[in-house]
């Protein structure tokens, strides 16, 4: 995590009632709904977050994440401006429910540009396991099909995990063996594989991998990894 991210935090945010959690990077037991916000929008400039009237985060890159924030339950305004404050490219109202944890990513290409709201499961996988989670974020791919297999497999004798995966879609969580995985994205349907990425996960640990645009947009795709519980 940057000095950058982990600094975006500015003043009148306490009023609203975000702050960021204690840990780094994962989810804390406080009841308050927890939010993090991550920048997938290939041709987007940088942005500022505002939720409500208060700017909670600044100058966030694309592929920036910030971390977990605490917020107040309830419905909750949410705006995305290019950094500087125009133009706003996302508003949208979120439901925030008690307890709740939650992945807001802002997708597409500017021109098409929306929130994506997830809800997240801060539950602990079972023991000698970890949980990895697939969200499709490349504006630019098609349906996609996707593999996680040992690192070197065949994808020809591989079955892939996830099936016909359109834009905007995310699986739920995968419960695996510790280990190391190679994650493979290809067209539906096809061995053509468009993103590779080696995977390492501990015991207890989770994951979401975002497939995502080269900065600008279109291939060569890859893909983004985020903490949810270390």
């Amino acid at each position: 995590m940057t000095k950058l991210l982990r600094s975006l935090m500015v003043a009148g945010v306490a009023a609203l009632g975000l702050v960021a959690c204690s840990d780094d990077d994962g989810f804390s037991p406080d009841t308050r709904p927890q939010v993090r916000v991550v920048h997938a929008s290939p041709d987007a400039p940088n942005v500022d977050v505002l939720v409500e009237d208060a700017t909670i985060l600044t100058n966030v890159p694309y592929l920036g994440a910030s971390r977990f924030l605490r917020a107040d339950a309830g419905t909750r305004r949410v705006r995305v401006t290019a950094t500087g404050g125009t133009p706003t490219v996302i508003d949208a109202n979120v439901d925030l429910a008690t307890g709740g944890v939650y992945t807001i990513i802002a997708t597409g290409l500017l021109s098409d540009i929306q929130p994506l709201v997830i809800e997240d499961d801060p539950n602990a996988p079972t023991a000698g396991q970890a949980k990895i989670r697939v969200v499709h974020g490349a504006p630019s791919a098609p349906t996609v099909d996707v593999y996680a297999t040992a690192v070197g497999a065949d994808i020809d004798t591989a079955t892939p995990v996830l099936t016909n995966v359109p834009f905007r879609a995310f699986s739920g969580y995968l419960e695996v063996p510790a280990g190391t995985y190679q994650l493979r994205v290809t067209p539906a349907g096809t061995k053509d594989v468009a993103i590779s990425a080696n995977l390492t996960v501990v015991a207890g640990q989770i994951r979401t991998v975002v497939a995502r645009d080269a900065v600008g947009g279109g291939s060569p795709f890859n893909a983004l990894v985020l903490a949810d519980r270390n």
